[in-house]
């Protein structure tokens, strides 16, 4: 039905003559505050400014306001326009003609109480009865249209409330008129301070400013409008550095001045007021001459105020960022007025009557200066705030209107219902404006279960420019913000976005200490390794979880990467060749041995041990490779055990040679007999009681010690990236493999450098000697320095000392040896190793000379 009705109206509305307005405007009466009606609807506007001092008030009538407020009046003209326009259609309430009585209010709440009294009468009289039932009182209003602000909209909410009269405001913001329990019959068509706090909020992280200061007038609007705000902001982050009141019954300069100040000491950047326009002007009166520049965010109440863009200098106080209430503009407003003073001046003219005494009451006469004003006087509906605003009253109308014709129980041309012979309640109309739901200047209004439309918000800057403030509208906020950045130009240099932050954002990695009581007030602090920063709010920084970690100022833990020696690596491949060298080295020796198998120098050395020796210490240098490349539970379990095996092969055959040479040495007399016994089983028993000792303690170290993936689970994980070596566990045991071969090659020292060396014969202790000595050497020194090695460092050395006494071994025990049967093979004879063969006594050199 809503759609019919204003394609009926919009028909009616194109019906005009040959002119440009419609044909009703001629019949437009020049009562600008009274129309008699079938209903009528009460007005309550600021037609009048308060000219009286308040602090000298002693009778109650000691209020006077006379000074004509223009806004006020523009006001009161558009529901005057709207009134008359209703009526002029024809669909809305067929048959039923809406009057109205507009009254001035004054912004005051001891002025409001007689029209609203007024409103209560019954009927036509002005009887206020008292009744035990107010069912079914017939008040003299069925609706009322304002007041224009929180605070004396509060005064009379309640009373209206009482009677359940609808209370419609344009201009009354404040949350509290969302309590239906306190205000019962209150709706209003703008938005609650509850959701242009919302919309502050979000502007003010739009561009993170987390430092701000918040000043409210001293009445309902800005006390409740800067709390709400202070607790949202809190919410979300945003710290009120300040928080202030601006006194609007008493001098406020005093109290501007200290505020002024405190924002000063604070160093904010943005300032949110929240504040009525009388109180806004004469705060930005000395923001103006304290030279204070910043961004201010102006709510609805003096966002477009005509008096506060007219201060001189008003250019200088920086950036101001605006919210007006979303609206549609009326369109014929403008020539309304225009023919309405028109007609009103003509009238003067003609009847030539004196101007009303200005000691008339103003429930008689709201506004005696009126009966002056001209078609000179139309502009006061043109202005920005006029035009901004209208469409809240002309709403609020309409909607009332669109209540009676469902409570009438209207049709497009006629009503089954007539207050000249039905009674129409105030509380029937409410049960239907509750409800309500239309289409206005394609604008969807419609009422919530608090009284709240569905109407946004308009985000608007102001552009000084030639001594004159312009508004641009920049985005606008229903239940998000959307801004164009584009559009503002700020009072910085370079128009660059003014930062407010009480402390610089910390950077990746780092958290937040509260300095004082505001939380947007830090130290940063890094995250140490083993934690993270979780979120850019933290003010601690996050462990890790078990088996992850984190390097120095980390936003998330990892789990950690592990290395080894790769085939490609240098240390490899520098590794490997060494080994190959070595292996080629100890191969060659083994097939020069086996070509000379049997000979005394290969006899005497251990016959077919030597070859095993041989092979062992090839064996030995070949196992070397499981140091190297990926490593895993098997690789592990070998690594060490083949490492301490092989060589204990090769050292348990010079300790054989060696216990042979104490034979000669040290028992020359029994060295014949017994000699054969060793050089043949005596030999393979050393041998395998040494490897089969040696077996058993590398049995012990891989049964206790852990496989790989076992050491990995248990591993306490503090690096994100980590060589990955065999354990070497328990490291007794390993130690003990280790000290088994440094006792073999010990013995043989022992057993061979004090031996006496035989003469013209050659001396295979000193071989064993100087083999044992370097091999021992070689280990002793690696032990302490593997100790302070890494886990990659250590791989490299044991690998490394590993090759080197393999290269001792081979080198100092069977390089000179090599060197004899190459090139002089001619001394390979039993004479040359006799004393090792047949256990002959060396003799000594005094002996030989005496002979």
């Amino acid at each position: 039905m809503a759609g019919l009705w204003t394609l009926l109206l919009l028909c009616y509305l194109l019906k005009a003559g040959h002119g440009e307005n419609p044909l009703w405007f001629k019949n437009i009466s020049t009562n600008l505050f009274r129309s008699p009606g079938d209903i009528l609807l009460g007005g309550l506007f600021p037609i009048n400014q308060l000219t009286s001092n308040l602090s000298e008030r002693v009778e109650p009538d000691d209020i006077h306001c006379n000074s004509i407020d223009a806004y006020g009046l523009a006001m009161a003209l558009v529901m005057k326009y709207t009134i008359d326009e209703i009526n002029a259609t024809p669909g809305l309430i067929p048959g039923v003609k809406l009057g109205f009585e507009s009254y001035d209010c004054c912004r005051q709440p001891a002025v409001i109480m007689k029209p609203t009294l007024r409103f209560l009468t019954t009927g036509s009289t002005e009887e206020l009865e008292v009744k035990c039932n107010y069912t079914e009182y017939m008040t003299h209003v069925t609706a009322v249209i304002g007041p224009c602000n929180s605070e004396i909209a509060a005064v009379i909410g309640k009373l209206l409330g009482f009677f359940l009269m609808p209370q419609v405001s344009y201009r009354a913001t404040s949350d509290e008129f969302s309590d239906k329990l306190q205000y019962p019959s209150f709706v209003r068509t703008v938005p609650s301070d509850r959701w242009q706090a919302r919309a502050m909020v979000q502007l003010l992280k739009e561009f993170g400013w987390n430092w701000v200061a918040v000043v409210g007038s001293e009445d309902e609007y800005g006390k409740q409008g800067k709390q709400q705000l202070s607790s949202m902001a809190s919410e979300e982050g945003i710290c009120v550095a300040y928080e202030g009141l601006i006194p609007i019954y008493s001098d406020p300069v005093p109290m501007i001045q200290e505020i002024l100040e405190r924002i000063k000491e604070t160093k904010v950047g943005v300032v949110v007021v929240f504040s009525v326009s009388q109180a806004t002007t004469a705060f930005f009166k000395e923001v103006i001459r304290m030279n204070m520049t910043a961004v201010w965010v102006a709510s609805t109440a003096w966002a477009l105020h005509s008096g506060l863009i007219a201060l001189p200098g008003i250019e200088t106080i920086g950036t101001v960022l605006a919210f007006a209430d979303m609206t549609k503009s009326v369109s014929l407003l403008s020539p309304y007025v225009h023919e309405l003073f028109a007609k009103l001046d003509k009238e003067r003219l003609q009847q030539g009557a004196p101007q009303p005494s200005s000691s008339t009451s103003p429930l008689d006469n709201p506004c005696p200066d009126c009966w002056n004003l001209s078609s000179a006087n139309a502009s006061i509906v043109d202005t920005e705030l006029v035009q901004r605003t209208a469409f809240s009253v002309y709403a609020a109308i309409y909607s009332v209107a669109h209540a009676l014709h469902d409570t009438l129980g209207c049709s497009a041309t006629k009503c089954s219902r007539h207050p000249k012979h039905d009674k129409i309640y105030p509380w029937q109309v409410l049960q239907k404006l509750q409800k309500v739901s239309l289409t206005l200047n394609n604008a969807h209004i419609e009422f919530d279960a608090e009284g709240n439309p569905s109407i946004g918000y308009d985000v608007v800057v102001w552009i000084f420019q030639n001594n004159t403030v312009n508004f641009r509208d920049i985005g606008n906020f229903t239940r998000n913000i959307t801004i164009d950045k584009q559009m503002i130009q700020w009072h910085t240099m370079n128009s660059v976005v003014p930062t407010s932050t009480c402390s610089s954002d910390c950077q990746t990695g780092q958290v937040r200490i509260v300095k004082g009581f505001h939380s947007c007030c830090f130290d940063c602090i890094d995250c140490k390794e083993g934690t993270f920063q979780n979120k850019t709010d933290d003010i601690q920084c996050t462990p890790c979880p078990s088996g992850q970690w984190s390097s120095l100022r980390s936003t998330n833990c990892s789990l950690p990467t592990y290395t080894y020696l790769a085939w490609t690596s240098y240390e490899s491949i520098g590794l490997t060749l060494a080994g190959v060298l070595l292996l080629a080295c100890q191969a060659g020796v083994s097939v020069l041995f086996f070509k000379h198998r049997g000979t005394p120098l290969v006899s005497a050395t251990g016959g077919t041990l030597s070859g095993l020796s041989l092979m062992s210490l090839m064996a030995g240098c070949a196992s070397l490779v499981l140091f190297l490349g990926q490593p895993g539970d098997t690789v592990c379990r070998l690594q060490q055990p083949l490492n301490a095996i092989f060589p204990t092969v090769t050292l348990s055959t010079i300790l054989a040679i060696s216990l042979q040479i104490v034979c000669v040495t040290e028992f020359p007399e029994r060295a014949p007999v017994h000699l054969q016994n060793l050089q043949g089983p005596g030999c393979w028993i050393v041998v395998l009681a040494c490897c089969g000792l040696q077996m058993g303690l590398c049995g012990w170290f891989m049964r206790d010690g852990p496989s790989l993936s076992r050491y990995m689970a248990g591993l306490e994980v503090k690096f994100l990236i980590r060589f990955l070596s065999c354990p070497v566990e328990p490291v007794l045991n390993f130690g003990l493999m280790l000290g088994f071969n440094g006792v073999l090659s010990l013995i043989s020292f022992m057993c061979t450098f004090m031996a006496m060396k035989p003469v013209k014969q050659y001396n295979l202790a000193r071989d064993i000697t100087v083999s044992s000595l370097a091999y021992c050497v070689t280990w002793v020194i690696f032990i302490p320095i593997y100790a302070g090695l890494s886990d990659k460092e250590k791989s490299i050395a044991q690998v490394m000392v590993t090759l080197l006494s393999n290269m001792a071994l081979v080198g100092a025990y069977y390089g000179p040896k090599c060197h004899l049967l190459v090139k002089h093979p001619d001394l390979n004879t039993v004479e040359y190793f006799r004393t090792f063969l047949e256990g002959a006594p060396p003799i000594p050199p005094e002996e030989n000379e005496g002979k």
